[in-house]
């Protein structure tokens, strides 16, 4: 199933929160091996909506 409707990222969930590197639960490592960083949010933004336009969304329950 595709996601409907407007589709928002808020900014500072790239710059505050994906890509800054963190003791526990960092994301930032990973998603710098495939090029994204803090200088490139943009990038990063675009390539999630790709994947949101071109593959179907998965339920899953929560933990």
């Amino acid at each position: 199933m595709k996601l409907q409707g407007t589709i928002l990222i808020p900014e500072a969930k790239l710059t505050d929160y994906l890509l800054v590197l963190r003791s526990e639960d960092d994301k930032s490592k990973f998603l710098a091996q495939v090029g994204f960083t803090q200088d490139n949010p943009h990038q990063l933004k675009q390539a999630i909506l790709n994947l949101m336009q071109t593959r179907d969304a998965i339920s899953r329950s929560p933990r």
